[in-house]
């Protein structure tokens, strides 16, 4: 039967009900989406080497005639073993099958295969665990896809292959105009190179059209939530004397934080609300710039809303905010979830009657029964914890309210286009005078000792510090993690006896957290354990050591995120990073935390390693899963596809001599939760 880009999976050919199933846990539900389904990689069959060419340790297809096969060996329950015997005109090697029944089953002896895998055993003794089997012939390259239990890459193929014959019609999404103008091939021409090309630079021309269209759907996407904000008008805010508020800070605002300063304050006195991000490292002083906006505000006759992730961030922002802005005459109040009723009944009443001018909260703040006298400006803190949803539902609160938003998360600027292409981004790249860079150190397993003895004589000295873990508790599922709560039992009995301990993870109640970090923020506890719970939300200038266990377990800008609890004073700091990992990337990747405090050039590496979806430790809100292309490898693509989408709204801002583009916009941006 003839199919359409829209059709169910389930009518391709040798698919069916059963597969479909399987694939849906791919993701995969419609023709298109399995022909959108690239290959991550491909096996190079074109130039098969002999037993003994292949040096050890190296991946590659190597062709031989299978001499004998052993009977099936059981090693338990669940685990059999096959063992075959493969020889060519120079030597012979040995292949071993784990549950390869019916592989094994098909090799014919004295026939001749091409079997792809790693070289191992020894000079004398070749030996291949589980190699991919394939005809003597060659296949030149062979799609390797991302799969599920119960779909292989070859089923996958063979599938695509049949969904692109029986395709009735595969519309272009891109005009012809569109493609002349930036070199693209046909959409059929790419969806056939990338999936069976001949050779590397045919799939890499397939891909880089496939990637283009992603792009453009992302540009066309951020650019339509862009347009639909400008439309937007407010009340202009008025030119004010912010001299009393610089004159009450006990130091001198970097020229960075100055800088954001005059940008906010020029976007609050436009007509079109303001939508920016202010971007800056931990410790930064994102706040300051945060304060200075809400008491523009406040000078204004408006109301200000600073929206934090957590309870202890939020308290900490209300109480940083009051000292700030309350000798200024500014009313500031707090609301979170664990505030006891009779304090929401008033906070609430307060801001409905404009008798409160800053109102600092978590979730909370977004509920129904939360009502503004005259709410003009939201901030948001930590922007990735939020979807764009949250934002927009604190803003529709009032009418024509600002949005500043800020995060501690240095993003590669190719990365904060996309994840923020609704915002103008302002950058705080200067750190205030007097932070002393931490100092970073790896160590492994062996000098755990001589680490917890450093941090006892810190503590020994009056300061306070941080052992951070992967994990709550143990898990009999990787018992290569810290647990936090029998670590800090442990460390209580022996390496800490007689010094204050405190316990803090994300399973605990918030009053209990709160507890523990109000008694660390008085000194009152020595030395915190802890999960990433601390990521943000603690400022303690005391705390100047660190040790994170089982460092390999995060990610490079969450590492980061965490060595910026210490060094919050003027007194020397370490961060110690505990990992026992041996692969060579992974040790080179925590050696360039060791190397550079620079959080932009972190994030750079940590998004080639981990990928946009996992730059957080969190699938990202707001941006939608890429399924083609790479946001840290595609930067110049990213370039021309924000100017592509440029020229196209303009000729056609609706898109309707492009539907196809037109839908597929849509469902990215309706799947990301973006509009």
């Amino acid at each position: 039967m003839a199919l359409t880009m829209d059709s169910e999976i389930r009518f391709v050919k040798g698919v069916g009900e059963a597969r479909m199933k399987l694939y849906r846990r791919l993701g995969i539900g419609t023709v298109g989406e399995l022909l959108y389904h690239i290959p991550r990689s491909y096996l190079d069959l074109r130039h098969p080497r002999s037993i003994l060419e292949a040096q050890l340790g190296e991946t590659a297809a190597v062709r031989g005639i299978v001499a004998s096969k052993s009977g099936e060996q059981r090693l338990r329950k669940g685990l059999s073993v096959f063992k075959v015997q493969v020889v060519d005109q120079q030597g012979d090697m040995t292949l071993t099958f784990f549950n390869g029944k019916y592989t094994v089953a098909a090799l014919r002896e004295g026939e001749e295969y091409l079997f792809y895998g790693r070289m191992g055993g020894t000079l004398l003794h070749r030996q291949m665990q589980s190699p991919a089997v394939f005809p003597a012939a060659g296949a030149g390259l062979v799609p390797v896809y991302a799969l599920t239990a119960g779909i292989t890459s070859r089923m996958v193929a063979r599938h695509v292959s049949a969904a692109l014959e029986a395709l009735e019609l595969l519309p272009d999404s891109l005009p012809s105009w569109l493609r002349q103008s930036y070199g693209l091939m046909e959409l059929e021409q790419a969806l056939r190179l990338v999936h069976f090309p001949q050779d590397l630079d045919q799939a890499r021309q397939g891909r880089e059209r496939l990637a283009f269209e992603e792009l453009l759907c992302l540009g066309i996407g951020f650019s339509r939530l862009k347009t639909g904000r400008s439309r937007e008008r407010t009340r202009p805010m008025t030119a004010q004397d912010l001299t009393p508020f610089y004159r009450s800070l006990p130091f001198t605002p970097t020229g960075a934080q100055m800088r954001a300063i005059r940008q906010a304050l020029e976007d609050l006195c436009q007509e079109t609300p303001m939508n920016r991000l202010i971007q800056g490292d931990v410790g930064s002083g994102k706040t300051l710039v945060a304060a200075a906006c809400c008491y523009f505000a406040f000078l204004n006759g408006r109301q200000s809303a600073m929206m934090a992730p957590t309870e202890l961030l939020a308290e900490q922002h209300f109480h940083t905010l009051t000292r700030l802005l309350g000798p200024l005459g500014v009313r500031v109040g707090l609301l979170t979830g664990s505030s006891t009723a009779k304090a929401k009944r008033e906070l609430k009443a307060a801001l409905a009657a404009g008798s409160l001018d800053l109102c600092v909260g978590t979730h909370a703040l977004l509920t129904g029964d939360v009502a503004w006298a005259g709410l003009g400006l939201v901030v948001t803190d930590e922007q990735h914890r939020f979807g764009v949803a949250q934002r927009m539902a604190l803003t529709a609160k009032g009418e024509g309210v600002h949005t500043l938003v800020m995060s501690a998360t240095p993003i590669p600027r190719t990365l904060a286009l996309i994840i923020y292409g609704d915002l103008e981004l302002s950058v705080i790249d200067e750190m205030p005078a007097g932070r002393t860079p931490v100092e970073t150190y790896l160590i492994d397993s062996a000098k755990r000792e001589r680490a917890l003895g450093y941090i006892r004589k810190h503590l020994d000295q009056g300061f306070q510090g941080y052992i951070v873990c992967p994990l709550v508790e143990e898990d009999e599922q990787q018992p290569q993690g810290k647990g936090a709560v029998e670590w800090a039992g442990e460390l209580a009995e022996t390496s800490f006896r007689g010094y204050r301990l405190g316990l803090l993870h994300g399973k605990m109640k918030p009053r209990e957290k709160e507890a523990v970090m109000a008694a660390f923020s008085r000194g009152e506890l020595q030395l915190l354990v802890a999960t990433t719970v601390i990521e943000v939300g603690i400022d303690v200038p005391n705390a100047v050591i660190m040790m994170i266990e089982n460092a390999e377990r995060f990610g490079l800008s969450q590492l980061h995120q965490l060595r910026g609890r210490v060094g919050r004073g003027t007194q020397r700091s370490t961060c110690i990073l505990l990992s026992d990992a041996k692969n060579p990337e992974t040790r080179q990747r925590l050696r360039t935390l060791c190397q550079t405090t620079d959080g932009f050039r972190i994030a750079e590496e940590d998004l080639a390693l981990r990928g946009p979806g996992d730059f957080f430790g969190m699938r990202q809100h707001g941006l939608p899963q890429m399924q083609v292309a790479d946001l840290a490898a595609d930067s110049r693509l990213l370039a021309a596809t924000q100017e592509a989408a440029g020229l196209l709204l303009k000729r056609d801002p609706r898109l309707e001599s492009c539907p196809a583009l037109s839908r597929r916009v849509e469902r990215m941006m309706e799947t990301a939760g973006a509009l």
